[in-house]
C-alpha cells in the first residue's frame, strides 16, 4: 500500500512513509538529492556515516577509505532508528557493490540484520532500474572512483548478467572534490562513454550531482541515463509501494 495505515497515530509529515537515510558525513550531494526527489508524505531523515576526508590518490587509498565508511555505517544506522523509520536507504554507493552479487547481499543482510528493517542499497537498486527498462544487458558506467572500485562495480553486474561495455574513473582526489565535479566535465563523459553498443549509461557515486543532467542526457543521447541517487530513491519507493512518478528526473522516476 502507498499511504501509511497501521497503528493509531500518523506521523504529521511522513504519513506514508519515514525512510531513514544512511549517508557519509562528507557527502553533500544524496541529502537534497533525495529531497528533491520525494513524493508528499514521505520524509527522509539522514544519519551521517563518521568518516574524514579521505586522500584517495591510488587504488589502495580509495579502497581503504571506502572500507572505513563500510565499518563505521552500523552505529550510523543506530543513530537514525531513534526516530523509528519504516525503512533504511543507503547513501553512498561504492561499498554496495564490493564482493560481487554474494558479497553485496551479504554486507545489506548484515545491516538489515542489525537494524530489524530492510535497506535499499544502489547496487541492488540499479538492477532494478534495468528490469524495469526491459533489454538492458550493456552497459557504460561513469564514476568518480579508481580503477579497482570501478572493477568491483563491473563483477557485480556480471554476477547480474549484464556487461559493462566500458568505464570511466574520474578519481575523484577527496570525498568532498567528488560534490565539486561540474556539469560540463560530467557532461563531456557521457558523450564519450555513448555508443550504439550499449543499451544504457550509468553513473554511480552518490556525492556526484547527476539527477537533472542524467534526465537532460537522456533526452539528446536517445537512451536511459541512470543517476544512482535516482535510481536508489526510486527503488526505495516502490519497494514501499509507493508508485508517484516524479517529472523532471528522467524516465525511471516518470514512467516506471
Amino acid at each position: 500500500m502507498s499511504d501509511q495505515t497501521s497503528g493509531s497515530a500518523i506521523n504529521a509529515r511522513g504519513y506514508r512513509r519515514l525512510l531513514g537515510v544512511i549517508g557519509p558525513s562528507t557527502n553533500t550531494i544524496v541529502q537534497p538529492d533525495f529531497d528533491d526527489l520525494r513524493p508528499r508524505g514521505v520524509t527522509n531523515h539522514y544519519s551521517r556515516i563518521l568518516v574524514q576526508d579521505a586522500e584517495a590518490i591510488s587504488d589502495e587509498t580509495f579502497m581503504a577509505g571506502t572500507q572505513e565508511i563500510s565499518r563505521n555505517t552500523i552505529d550510523a544506522v543506530k543513530g537514525v532508528l531513534t526516530c523509528k523509520p519504516d525503512y533504511l536507504v543507503m547513501g553512498m554507493s561504492a561499498v554496495t557493490f564490493y564482493g560481487g552479487a554474494k558479497g553485496a547481499k551479504a554486507w545489506r543482510e548484515r545491516i538489515e540484520d542489525a537494524a530489524e528493517l530492510k535497506l535499499c542499497t544502489g547496487s541492488q537498486s540499479l538492477i532494478e532500474a534495468f528490469r524495469a527498462y526491459g533489454g538492458i544487458s550493456r552497459i557504460a558506467v561513469l564514476s568518480p572512483y579508481y580503477p579497482s572500485a570501478n572493477a568491483e562495480v563491473a563483477r557485480y553486474m556480471t554476477d547480474h548478467d549484464v556487461e559493462v561495455v566500458r568505464d570511466t574513473c574520474l578519481r575523484c582526489p577527496s570525498w568532498t572534490s567528488i560534490a565539486q565535479v561540474d556539469t560540463a566535465t560530467l557532461r563531456k563523459e557521457l558523450r564519450k562513454l555513448d555508443g550504439d553498443d550499449i543499451d544504457a549509461l550509468v553513473q554511480v557515486g552518490t556525492n556526484l550531482s547527476m539527477i537533472r543532467l542524467a534526465a537532460a542526457a537522456e533526452m539528446y543521447l536517445g537512451k536511459p541515463v541512470i543517476a544512482i541517487n535516482t535510481a536508489t530513491y526510486w527503488n526505495a519507493l516502490r519497494q514501499n509501494g509507493i508508485t508517484d512518478q516524479v517529472d523532471g528526473f528522467g524516465t525511471l522516476m516518470q514512467s516506471y
